[in-house]
């Protein structure tokens, strides 16, 4: 029987008096990668960042469980080291610290341990050839004159070295060309194990061609309103929202 990894029940939230999401119920197991999908402005990027407690947003109602515990009144930090992973659609540039620096530093925090310099290191330039990365890009600033797609493999290389429970990919594919979106789809599927599981937000089907997903949650207006299989992105593709939105009203 699946172990339940992550469950949310009956979640409201927005910022300030606007309140974006509502009502959202859904539930992840070890080793399953779901999708959500849905129109722009629906409340997919919100969910996510609620999940993971940017501040910017605040819970009017419901809970988040990791593992059966509630994380709610956990801090971001908390929750990162209860095992959850945020790739985000647009990563942020940090003068002075190094892109190796960056994850040993993470990883050691999570693990609350010393990790040896010479090992990581080995570690980590193997996981940079398997995603088509120059060795150099260790040693720059973190994603400081990166294009879009280094970016994106940059923040997929954090989630094979950080190895997090639940991998949250915001829009990851956004604005990667055909190869970088096939090196980005292989690093999921080397991550993904019966030891974690994968979370995406997409527009598109081309990240989950390889990555094939359990559960497609479709959402809109702040609502959870469809789910199904990976058949449900096929015809998303083909023929829009409308049915979807024709079919809930």
């Amino acid at each position: 029987m699946a172990k339940e990894l992550l469950r949310i029940e009956h979640l409201s939230a927005g910022i300030e008096e606007k309140e974006i999401l509502h009502d959202i119920n859904l539930k992840m197991n070890y080793g399953e990668v779901h999708v959500i999908m849905g129109p722009n402005g629906s409340g997919k990027s919100t969910l996510v960042n609620v999940i993971m407690n940017n501040p910017q947003y605040q819970v009017n109602g419901g809970d988040i469980f990791l593992d059966g515990e509630s994380i709610l009144e956990l801090s971001t930090d908390k929750r990162a080291r209860k095992g959850i992973f945020m790739s985000f659609q647009t990563p942020m540039e940090v003068s002075g610290v190094s892109v190796e620096n960056f994850i040993r530093t993470a990883k050691s925090t999570i693990e609350d341990k010393n990790i040896p310099i010479l090992k990581f290191r080995k570690s980590l330039e193997k996981e940079m050839d398997q995603l088509s990365m120059d060795h150099s890009y260790a040693d720059r600033y973190l994603n400081q004159g990166f294009s879009g797609g280094e970016m994106k493999k940059n923040e997929i290389l954090q989630m094979l070295m950080l190895q997090p429970k639940l991998a949250i990919l915001d829009e990851t594919d956004s604005g990667l060309d055909v190869d970088a979106t096939k090196i980005v789809s292989e690093g999921i599927e080397r991550f993904l194990s019966r030891g974690n599981a994968v979370l995406i937000i997409t527009h598109h089907r081309e990240l989950v061609r390889s990555v094939v997903p359990d559960v497609v949650h479709v959402i809109m207006d702040g609502s959870i309103v469809k789910e199904g299989d990976h058949t449900l992105i096929n015809k998303i593709e083909s023929e829009g929202f409308h049915w979807i939105r024709e079919e809930v009203k």
